[in-house]
């Protein structure tokens, strides 16, 4: 069985879960015989992992072409060829600066470099929707060009490329729900967002989510059958032994650690209001604040407004190993999400022996036993879990040694066979 996959991002150049989530899948599916996965991303950097899985960047595809406005592929999806500012992930203030920053350059046609080739960023920058459009056009190409039996889209910037696809080759297109504008903007959606989620969706064959939360949302928020919708839980990779990072800590104090966009949908203001609770009841505790994101300056502000600031570390983002560095220094892992569909952070933290608080309002709080779970708003109960979790020694080791055991029984390879069995539903 041949898999067409369009992606936006693969490790090691990524931006969040979702690229880190193609990746454990692929990975996982690469165990299957038979099972053969063409993975196209809009730009491939030629460092990725392709030992399993072959990757593709849409702009090393030619064109039959050098300009073209409309392409019989995009018809149904003209409405985002105008100019957007638009990224995923961001607020309304966000979004507001980049439409202030950015010059007025206009509607443009779709031009291809030498060769016929379409330019691809691969970002989440001010022409992202004229990105998407591209990328749809490319993967109408590939899809006449490449055998396969079935298409596999994730998340919303890549449901025209399937769509595309779909059109032109006639296969049966799975789409996979990482999230909906939903979580990312708070229910403040975006309408353009919006239409590409629904058109994806009622335009599937199948559709995955990655928690039976997103599934509600998917058939509660856009009209779609329950019978075409199912849950495949994310996983996460193992961690051998040899790979576990010990760092020698500078300090003496205790750190908790906050691991994530610090956006609105993460949840951030949470983390500190509980961290200012716990700071009342003792002080030889740090707090850390690691990731990037538009609420990120306001965080600082507000941890300086409120006289903690000298506890308070902002590290950026990271990624890989610096992540895993991250653990290795931290007591406590807090995941105090406002809406997370999934959530990879705590299987990672946990599988680094550090006990994870994680809210009630995440997919991953469905098949999570060994780990304390708390509403995001509740910063009461949030900063009581922190408390024990640092002043009592025995209900910090249950947690850790329990928890490293439940997340090792969660393989990627489990995940990609039930994807697999999907597939099977539509290919014979």
């Amino acid at each position: 069985m041949r898999v067409l996959m369009f992606g936006w991002e693969f490790p090691p150049h990524i931006s969040g879960g979702l690229g880190t989530a193609c990746y454990g899948l692929t990975k996982g599916m690469a165990s299957i015989p038979g099972l053969e996965v063409l993975f196209v991303v809009p730009k491939a950097y030629g460092d990725e992992d392709q030992s399993r899985i072959r990757v593709l960047g849409a702009g090393d595809v030619s064109l039959d072409v050098t300009k073209v406005k409309y392409h019989q592929y995009m018809k149904d999806l003209s409405y985002i060829e105008v100019e957007s500012n638009l990224v995923p992930y961001t607020s309304p203030e966000e979004y507001e600066n980049l439409v202030n920053k950015a010059e007025n350059l206009g509607k443009r046609m779709v031009e291809t470099r030498l060769g016929g080739k379409l330019t691809f960023s691969g970002k989440y920058g001010s022409n992202l929707f004229e990105e998407i459009a591209n990328y749809a056009i490319v993967a109408g190409e590939i899809a006449k060009r490449y055998e396969f039996d079935i298409i596999h889209a994730h998340d919303w910037l890549t449901y025209p490329a399937g769509i595309a696809a779909k059109k032109a080759s006639g296969k049966p297109l799975v789409i996979h729900v990482h999230a909906t504008d939903f979580d990312r903007s708070g229910g403040s959606v975006n309408p353009g967002v919006f239409e590409i989620e629904k058109m994806g969706m009622h335009l599937a064959d199948k559709i995955i989510a990655v928690s039976n939360l997103t599934r509600n949302t998917v058939i509660e928020k856009y009209g779609i059958d329950p019978d075409k919708v199912v849950t495949v839980y994310n996983a996460v990779e193992p961690l051998a032994d040899d790979e576990r990072l010990v760092l020698k800590r500078g300090i003496n104090d205790k750190v908790v650690t906050f691991l994530g966009r610090v956006t609105l949908q993460k949840g951030p203001e949470y983390f500190i209001q509980a961290a200012f609770k716990v700071l009342q009841k003792m002080d030889n505790v740090r707090f850390v604040m690691a990731g990037s994101g538009e609420l990120l300056e306001k965080m600082i502000h507000w941890t300086a407004a409120l006289g903690i600031s000298d506890r308070f570390h902002y590290t950026g983002f990271l990624k890989g190993d610096d992540v895993f560095r991250m653990f290795s220094i931290s007591d406590v892992y807090v995941m105090p999400s406002v809406s997370e569909p999934f959530g990879i952070s705590p299987l990672e933290a946990m599988q680094s022996n550090v006990p994870s608080i994680i809210s009630h309002q995440s997919g991953v709080a469905e098949i999570l036993k060994y780990a304390f779970k708390v509403d995001f708003w509740d910063v009461d109960a949030m900063a009581d879990a922190i408390y024990g979790l640092l002043n009592y020694p025995a209900l910090s080791q249950m947690f850790r040694k329990y928890g490293v055991r439940e997340v090792n029984d969660m393989k990627w390879e489990n995940s990609g066979k039930k994807v697999h069995s999907i597939y099977q539903e539509f290919v014979q």
